[in-house]
């Protein structure tokens, strides 16, 4: 460089430490540097054992029980509620879906549409149900409201069926009983204090 200033080698170089020796003495030798320390300024402390007294022992502390602490001990919810209700869906679910499918290769020969309806009746049933069942499980608030939909929808289908004027065995006109269950068992409010 031509200003005089350094070489291009010496501009490269981070420097550590001021080139003129700061005052060595109060406070202005802190505030001329500018550097922050990496080592302590003054003599280190004398640990107990050095100044001639010995260190105190270490002892157990107890843990603090939240009842003796005066905050009331959160029960954890029982997933009895919960578990039944997803058994019953599941039953109920299968129960559907036979009873679908036994209708759709009776009377597909002769009425069609009315097969189609109850296939995405039970297609929409049972997706509704599954994620219900998956939700719940996992302690999500949405399972409730799909295992309660996936249960109507299964209603709508023994509707159909009823207003069909369908020839079942009388065990099928039972089936209904299970996603009322389920609706039931849902709605309860232990389950939703498992939810949450």
């Amino acid at each position: 460089m031509t200003s005089g200033g350094p070489s291009s080698d010496e501009a490269r170089i981070i420097r550590r430490q001021p080139e003129a020796a700061p005052p060595t003495t109060g406070a202005s030798a802190e505030l001329q540097t500018g550097i922050i320390r990496r080592h302590p300024t003054g003599a280190f402390p004398a640990t107990p054992e050095l100044a001639g007294t010995p260190e105190p022992q270490t002892s157990y502390i107890p843990r603090v029980d939240a009842r003796a602490a005066g905050s009331p001990a959160r029960r954890r919810p029982s997933p009895a509620a919960a578990s039944a209700a997803a058994t019953v869906s599941i039953i109920s679910g299968w129960a559907t879906a036979v009873i679908a499918t036994s209708l759709i290769t009776a009377w597909w020969h002769t009425d069609e549409l009315f097969c189609i309806a109850i296939g995405f009746l039970s297609a929409v049933s049972a997706a509704a149900t599954i994620g219900g069942l998956i939700s719940l499980l996992l302690r999500r608030r949405i399972g409730r409201l799909l295992i309660v939909v996936g249960a109507v929808v299964a209603l709508m289908i023994f509707a159909g069926l009823i207003v069909a004027g369908a020839n079942l065995p009388k065990i099928v006109y039972a089936i209904p009983v299970l996603p009322l269950g389920s609706i039931a068992l849902v709605l309860l409010p232990a389950t939703g204090r498992w939810c949450r």
